[in-house]
């Protein structure tokens, strides 16, 4: 007899040991057909896997999120039968699910999207024939004879510790895998392949180059369908489209990865720091500068050299070792290791908006979303035990008020202690607690990574969620117990003794340049008026009120409000209509009964016309909404 407890609390009893479709089915045929899998014993099975014993199972159906990506996985196998059916010759490898769906990498003769129409509709086939995926393991030595003739996956079972190993079949195709998987590739209802590119073996340069081949699949139609416009409107909105088209930034092969930024794309920086300087100096923070250029014994020291080598840009200069700094952190433990620091200095809350480098490859560049040349806001707060939980406290706040200021929702994840650490568990357990206690006090809800921390402490990450939906994790909180030890950091207690301090690292924006192409995206390139490059363009009717726009705009500029005047012999309707193109907020035409008055005729990006508005109160109203930083411009 196997007795199987349901999530209700309820009990289903077997003289047989079922499987977990029969387990579904006795609860009703309809909830049979929709259900993935199910997780018993804390892991995710097939639902064809066979319950010798008593236990307590949970249904995976296709409305829960989990479900998804199952089925992407299967997807995958899908996509990856088709291929050898076109291309027999092909050699597979890995195909992973992704944040917004699946890949496989293939080694095989480059192909193009073209051939993705053959390819989805070997995949229908597929699909229709709604084929069982059946797991069965095998020894070790049974695999290695099976995939004799398979490079990549023979390769991949040597690397596997002795035992048995598992395997997905489907029709005539076989995969190596850890599954779980759908019951049968009926469930792969909606799919498309999206793109492909190139992906070399194990992300080694000196390895086979493969075809990496990127799909999505969600379990119903219209769902595929709402991605797909989720896509276009992305496209619509692309940081470098935009980016170009305004004129805010550029760039060029002799830096590859890095940007330059133009006179208006410096106008959009500056309006963000000059923002970020604000709120900082009202949080408590002092801002610091530490140099680019620092020699190997300080990275030998923060541990970068041997563990984060590969990624640094380094030089010999009068024959001793350097390394342009791929973050700030060693150079801010220099700065508050320079004096001698006592209980009551405490807490320092020092901000370095510091230039630094990493080498990315080359095919994960990305505009400014994946660059080799960036800006971190970082701040190192440096405090004792009891300090933790308000300072915590205060850096969400702080978030709370800049990411709101942009119109910006975010959610919060706790990452706890890995199993590699450093530390004591009593460190871990104060530091841990501080979080969770500043969390609470906070009074936002948070998801809890178990084991996800930092090796050198815990951490809150924040995501931030654009006015597409999509999710951007930006800012983050960690606490650090190694760099301190490290660098021998000390302040002086109560006690008159030495004490280790508590350090936080904390960015806000992140990465500014990425910060700066996801507010792009977010707005599309409608930015707010104390954002915008150009907030103000001013449009003469003819060449004769020239010297009277000229004159609006001399008066802007003086209130410090970015102006341009457009002096080009075209019809008005075209300057408005450039003016337009070019997402500049207020628009303004300066005519003959304008200049007599001593009025402004306006218009914004969201069809408000106002005729005769008088100067002075035009310009009170724009400088209030300036200072207020407003999302929403009103004339």
């Amino acid at each position: 007899m196997v007795t199987i407890t349901l999530p209700d609390g309820s009990l289903k009893q077997f003289d047989h040991s079922p499987t977990g479709f029969e387990v579904a089915q006795s609860i009703s045929e309809g909830f049979a057909r929709n259900c993935v899998a199910m997780e018993m014993g804390g892991l995710k099975k097939d639902l064809y896997t066979t319950i010798d014993r008593d236990a307590a199972v949970n249904f995976i159906t296709t409305k829960m999120p989990e479900a998804l990506s199952i089925m992407r996985h299967s997807a995958a196998h899908v996509m990856a039968q088709a291929v050898l059916r076109l291309y027999p010759q092909a050699k597979l490898t890995i195909g992973p699910v992704v944040e917004d769906g699946f890949y496989y990498d293939i080694d095989m003769a480059p192909i193009s999207e073209e051939a993705f129409e053959r390819i989805e509709a070997e995949m229908k086939k597929i699909v229709q024939e709604k084929m069982p995926i059946r797991r069965r393991e095998v020894p070790k030595s049974e695999a290695l004879q099976m995939y004799a003739d398979e490079p990549y996956k023979l390769e991949m079972i040597q690397d596997l510790q002795d035992g048995t190993i598992s395997l997905y079949t489907q029709g005539e195709f076989t995969d190596l895998c850890r599954g779980p998987h759908v019951p049968n590739t009926g469930f792969v209802k909606a799919f498309k392949l999206m793109k492909t590119s190139g992906a070399y073996w194990r992300a080694d340069q000196t390895k086979a180059q493969l075809q990496r081949i990127y799909g999505t699949a969600y379990f119903d139609k219209k769902e595929l369908a709402a991605y797909l416009t989720l896509l276009e409107e992305a496209r619509k909105r692309n940081h470098r489209r935009i980016g170009t088209a305004l004129d805010l930034f550029s760039f060029h092969d002799e830096a590859p990865g890095m940007a330059f930024f133009h006179p208006k794309g410096m106008a959009m920086w500056n309006a963000l720091m000059d923002y970020w300087r604000e709120e900082h100096r009202a949080a408590g923070y002092v801002e610091t500068k530490t140099p680019i250029l620092l020699q190997r014994k300080l990275w030998e020291r923060s541990g970068h050299w041997e563990n984060y080598r590969e990624n640094m840009y380094t030089a010999v200069i009068d024959e001793t070792d350097y390394a342009i700094k791929p973050m700030n952190c060693p150079g801010g433990m220099l700065l508050y290791g320079r004096k001698h620091t006592s209980y009551r200095d405490l807490p320092i809350r020092a901000a370095e908006v510091g230039l630094v480098h990493r080498h990315e490859l080359s095919g994960v560049l990305n505009g400014l979303f994946r660059v080799r040349a960036f800006h971190q806001d970082d701040a190192h707060i440096f405090m004792t035990p009891e300090q933790i939980q308000d300072e915590i406290l205060g850096v969400l706040q702080l978030v709370d008020r800049i990411y709101s200021t942009f119109g910006l929702g975010f959610h919060l994840e706790l990452s706890t202690r890995p199993a590699k650490s450093i530390g004591t568990d009593q460190q871990w357990e104060l530091a841990t607690e501080g979080l969770k206690a500043a969390l609470s006090a906070y009074g936002a809800a948070y998801k809890l990574n178990e084991g996800d921390g930092a090796f050198y402490g815990p951490k809150i990450d924040i995501h931030i969620k654009d006015a597409l939906g999509r999710t951007w994790q930006c800012g983050t909180i960690q606490l650090d117990m190694n760099l301190p030890e490290r660098f021998d950091l000390t302040y002086v207690g109560a006690d008159n003794e030495r004490h280790r301090p508590i350090m936080i690292h904390r960015v806000i924006y992140g990465s500014i340049e990425r910060f700066f192409g996801i507010l792009v995206e977010h707005f599309a390139g409608n930015f707010p008026l104390w954002l915008a490059p150009v907030q103000a363009g001013i449009l003469p009717i003819n060449d004769d009120l020239l010297p009277f726009a000229r004159s609006v705009a001399a008066r802007l500029e003086k209130l410090g409000v970015r102006t341009e005047v457009d002096s080009r012999s075209e019809s008005l309707n075209k300057k408005v209509r450039d003016a337009q193109l070019n997402k500049i907020p207020l628009i303004l035409t300066c005519g003959a009964k304008e200049k007599e008055a001593g009025t402004v005729s306006v218009r914004t990006l969201d069809g408000q016309v106002k005729q005769g508005v008088p100067m002075e109160a035009f310009e009170a109203r724009v400088l209030e909404n300036i200072r207020q930083r407003q999302l929403t411009l009103e004339i």
